[in-house]
């Protein structure tokens, strides 16, 4: 009975909650804000991740070489050294840079296999290091784990000791984009991995150079512990391997980047760019070419920019921590909302590790003026570009659907207004699944005309490999059967390439005929009011009802040589006797072996073939966007910003072979 009474009261409390975002919008606003905030830290980590990893690795084999006796003169080996530290970090490094952003375009996967060896040896390599120098210079360095020490070091904090808490940030770099290359790899894959290999090698190695510093503490500045900790007969192996691993370790990013890239475009917070799915199994196996040679060429300004390890270090710790906030404050939202757990244990999970990372929050704006302001610079530019089109997308839809008209519209009071009929088809592109788009009730009054058939397709995504040519068209009428108005919805997987496809316009035909004639003994289906889809792709049992021929041997119609009329031709016969003359790539035909299809059936059917023969138009919606007088600078800024984002796609709204001569945009402007 308690426990009855305490699930009771935990939901009121949790309907309160619920009640309490839903209902209040200033929550939505700052759930995205956040949400994007922590975004633009992933990019930007994936930014400075590769500079910094490549840099430090440069930078090893730089002192390597530097070790090397070039001349017995001292003066002349100073000067070796100088020109060494100066020519050979920043330009290796660029190098290998962009030999890693070259990679990028074979896929996870195929990264994965080539590297794993790399990674392999490379923890290994460090986990023994670290067991030497723990044995050699100070075995009993792992009483330092005791919790007294973190005491005595609170306790005697000053600005110099606080500030050197942002460099601890840099030994957990890559925690926060683990996870998100969920969309690369398993959780149980990164957790089992993490915990039995990376976690241990990384302690040993740790361990290791804290057991080398306690003997070697009054080292000069900018000592690079790791590599002074390596044995001499290995430094040649350890140098060659760090510049391996530090490729590797960019990679993580990198694929953290392209994934959350990949998300915000399909939650319309990133402009269109083309995806290019590099696995069947894996949605998130993702590679986005321009993304990857921007990110390129941010990398290479930093590393070149600032050409300093340190600089670069106070960037990277900065967009962990910040990437870390963020992943706490939305894990506490679903740890309330979705987990269902009670608002204390949500709110003390927030305020534990909320406190925890603004110690390193302030201890790394400390650093602010010293390399971390470039993040907030790409944070800026990012930020506004993502926010940007999101407001401008969603402004544009909220116009589409409040400026749509009722098919009644269309059917009942068109005609009445002298609309005509045309002969051909006409392919009207939408977002919107019910109703009619405001261009295309904008062409119509402007010219009012449409033709004899009209399609409207939509293009609806699916979070699966690929659809089933079975189960890819959903097709339904808009009115009655006489008004001949199709909407077919074209469901789509991440690896299918039907956007792109040349026979894409013979696909939608089929489906219309095979729709046509679906179940002819239950009328009702074939009339039923708009927003009850048919999927189509199977055949009939006798066959297909409408069979693509290839235009090559076939004739594109017959006139009478006196009047010019074009002759009726028996059923599973092509219209046309005259010479053949090209104009299609496929027609269709209705077999001769069709099943026994009722007289308005076999009409409708020969009508859309009539259509088809007579020509098809392409109607694309192309929206001018201007904001209502007396708006504030922000909206106005922001929709400037939308204008020039859309106008500057490189991936087109609609991804169609679509010919030219073909092609009606049809301009609206948009008063946001």
């Amino acid at each position: 009975m308690q426990h009855e009474e305490e699930n009771t009261f935990r939901g009121k409390v949790e309907s309160r909650a619920r009640r309490a975002i839903k209902n209040h919008r200033s929550s939505h606003y700052l759930m995205l804000f956040t949400a994007l905030f922590g975004a633009c830290m992933i990019i930007g980590d994936g930014v400075i991740t590769p500079s910094i990893s490549v840099l430090s690795a440069s930078s090893g084999l730089q002192r390597s070489l530097s070790e090397i006796k070039y001349s017995s003169s001292p003066d002349a080996q100073g000067a070796i050294s100088d020109a060494l530290k100066k020519y050979v970090p920043v330009p290796s490094a660029c190098v290998i840079t962009v030999c890693l952003f070259i990679l990028q375009h074979y896929g996870s996967h195929k990264i994965g296999f080539m590297f794993a060896p790399i990674v392999t040896i490379w923890l290994l390599f460090i986990g023994g290091v670290g067991i030497y120098n723990i044995f050699h210079w100070n075995p009993e360095i792992f009483s330092a784990l005791s919790p007294v020490y973190m005491y005595r070091f609170v306790r005697n904090i000053n600005k110099d000791r606080w500030k050197s808490l942002g460099s601890i940030l840099l030994c957990i770099a890559g925690s926060e984009t683990m996870f998100t290359d969920l969309g690369h790899f398993s959780k149980r894959s990164i957790k089992r991995t993490f915990v039995c290999l990376i976690y241990p090698v990384l302690i040993l190695c740790y361990a290791g150079q804290a057991a080398f510093i306690s003997k070697h503490w009054n080292g000069p500045e900018n000592f690079n512990h790791l590599s002074e900790s390596i044995p001499e007969h290995l430094r040649h192996v350890f140098i060659l391997l760090s510049l391996l691993a530090s490729a590797v370790g960019s990679q993580a990013t990198i694929t953290a980047s392209f994934s959350i890239i990949n998300q915000c475009r399909a939650l319309s917070c990133f402009p269109r760019v083309k995806v290019i799915h590099t696995s069947d199994k894996r949605h998130g196996q993702v590679y986005i070419p321009d993304v990857n040679w921007l990110l390129m060429a941010l990398s290479l300004s930093i590393t070149l920019g600032f050409h300093d390890i340190t600089r670069i270090a106070n960037a990277a710790g900065m967009a962990i921590v910040f990437g870390m906030i963020v992943t706490t404050c939305m894990m506490s939202l679903v740890m309330a909302l979705y987990w269902e757990k009670s608002l204390f244990i949500s709110g003390f999970f927030l305020m534990f590790f909320g406190f925890v990372e603004a110690v390193y929050v302030s201890a790394c704006m400390l650093s602010f003026h010293k390399g971390a302001w470039y993040l907030f610079v790409l944070l800026a530019v990012s930020f506004t570009v993502m926010l940007a089109w999101h407001y401008g997308t969603m402004k544009k839809y909220e116009f589409d659907l409040q400026n749509k008209v009722s098919t009644e519209w269309l059917t009942d009071y068109s005609p009445s207004l002298g609309v005509s009929r045309v002969p051909g088809i006409g392919l009207i592109y939408t977002d919107i699944v019910m109703g009619i788009p405001a261009f295309f009730s904008h062409f119509i009054t402007n010219l009012p005309a449409f033709h004899q058939v009209l399609i409207f397709v939509s293009f609806k995504p699916q979070p699966v490999p690929c659809v089933p040519p079975s189960q890819r068209y959903c097709v339904g009428r808009v009115g009655g059967k006489d008004y001949r108005i199709y909407r077919c919805i074209v469901r789509y997987g991440y690896c299918d390439q039907v956007r792109d496809t040349d026979d894409f316009e013979e696909q939608i035909i089929g489906s219309i005929g095979e729709y046509i004639s679906l179940d002819e003994s239950d009328c009702e289906s074939l009339t039923s009011p708009e927003g009850r889809m048919v999927i189509v792709g199977t055949p009939l049992l006798e066959g297909h009802a409408l069979i693509p021929v290839d235009d090559t041997n076939l004739f594109s119609g017959s006139t009478n040589a006196g009047n010019n009329e074009t002759l009726a031709i028996p059923e599973g016969e092509l219209i046309g006797r005259n010479a053949p003359v090209r104009r299609k790539k496929v027609r269709f035909l209705i077999p001769e072996s069709s099943p026994r299809l009722r007289v308005s059936v076999r009409d409708e059917l020969q009508e859309l073939i009539n259509a088809r023969e007579s020509g098809t138009a392409y109607f694309l919606g192309q929206s001018h966007l201007t904001v209502r007088d007396g708006s504030n600078f922000f909206k106005k800024f922001l929709i400037m910003a939308y204008v020039f984002l859309d106008k500057n796609c490189r991936e087109p709204p609609v991804a169609l072979n679509i010919p030219h001569a073909a092609l009606v945009e049809v301009g609206m402007v948009y008063i946001i």
